[in-house]
């Protein structure tokens, strides 16, 4: 335990529930809520056994799908969980799509991958829609049938979300990327933060959609954030794949570590074939953040598509979302590695060492071992 762990008095709500804190694990390490299949049921259990705490990636499913998800996860462990949604603002994406000319940009986009939609068989969606996957009634459901906690990404949720999910005993969590919005989620009342630096694999969350990814360290951002903030309770997230550097961002004032390129190659991961193998392949020798996929930066693996259409995806989320969505399932199905998003943090290559381990024994080794004196 870290003496920052002491400082913030356990949060209760009206009813007098306690509202899980990372201090409160046997384990201050969080499973990563990867959304669109590797954070399986079976693996927020595994995290859940090691002492952690294991996060449904809610952000691409609607509300039917959250409620089957929670209720999958209780069958299998007794063990408390969270759930993570995306915060998706509608005036935030038409105005960065505004900025580089509208829904023509997309247009233009679609165009230029068009040559690799007609190699893998494929018509693209013509004028994609907006999406905020089912938000309202997912954030509804989550009041009626709490869990110990939700956590946010792209956003901070309003006072009034905070308050709701509070009162029924749950934790709310703000995923930041910066001191500012490290202020701004305390200031919304939110419990605790994850706080992500431009190592983390998959999406930034970045609150504004155009907002144009820095490289500050996880342990630089760290210490920026417990300078700004020495009462908060915070987790330290982005490329953390060893116990040195679970050490590291607990020496820079982090209260717990967030686990997630890491875990992706354990068995309980729902890591598609191609993705598990391409972590591993030599081929793959960089991981960026690009906004083709999805119109907002998010880092992985740099194949032919992140290297070919980088530089010309607006920044249009979700519309690429839905735009590439079809794209990015038949190249999976094709055993095509050189157009999917291989997502992966900065340090994944030192992840290898904990290839094919079960995420029990992940968690474990990396929390324990970062606890004891680390050869130097």
């Amino acid at each position: 335990m870290t003496e920052h762990q002491t400082r913030t008095p356990h949060p209760r709500s009206r009813r007098g529930l306690p509202r899980l804190m990372p201090s409160d694990l046997r384990r201050s390490v969080i499973g990563a809520p990867m959304a669109g299949g590797p954070t399986t049921p079976e693996l927020i259990a595994a995290v859940g056994e090691a002492g952690g705490l294991g996060m449904i990636g809610s952000g691409y499913l609607d509300a039917v799908g959250t409620r089957a998800a929670i209720a999958r996860v209780r069958e299998i462990t007794d063990a408390p969980f969270g759930v993570n949604v995306f915060l998706v603002d509608r005036a935030d994406s038409d105005a960065a799509l505004a900025e580089v000319g509208g829904p023509e940009a997309v247009d233009r986009y679609a165009a230029a991958i068009g040559p690799v939609a007609d190699r893998l068989g494929i018509t693209l969606v013509e004028g994609p829609g907006f999406t905020d996957f089912d938000q309202a009634a997912t954030l509804e459901a989550l009041v009626v049938d709490p869990v110990a906690v939700v956590s946010f990404t792209f956003g901070i949720p309003g006072r009034d979300v905070v308050e709701a999910l509070q009162e029924v005993g749950t934790a709310v969590v703000v995923t930041v990327a910066g001191v500012r919005d490290a202020h701004r989620a305390v200031e919304a009342g939110a419990d605790w933060l994850s706080v992500q630096s431009s190592e983390a694999g998959g999406h930034r969350s970045t609150t504004t959609i155009g907002e144009a990814p820095d490289e500050i360290t996880t342990v630089e951002l760290v210490r920026a954030v417990r300078d700004a903030l020495p009462e908060a309770q915070f987790v330290a997230a982005g490329g953390i794949s060893t116990p040195e550097d679970v050490a590291a961002a607990l020496e820079a004032g982090a209260d717990g570590v967030q686990l997630g390129t890491v875990l992706l190659r354990t068995p309980e991961a729902g890591t598609g074939a191609l993705h598990r193998a391409a972590l591993a392949d030599p081929r793959f020798i960089e991981s960026r953040p690009t906004r083709c996929y999805t119109g907002r930066y998010a880092r992985a693996l740099v194949n032919g598509f992140v290297a070919g259409f980088d530089q010309v995806a607006p920044p249009a989320y979700p519309y690429l979302h839905v735009l590439t969505g079809p794209l990015r399932s038949a190249a999976a199905e094709a055993g095509d590695d050189d157009v999917p998003p291989l997502w992966a943090g900065s340090r994944w290559r030192a992840a290898d060492a904990y290839a094919n381990r079960s995420a029990v024994e992940v968690v474990a080794e990396l929390w324990d071992r970062a606890a004891k004196p680390l050869p130097r």
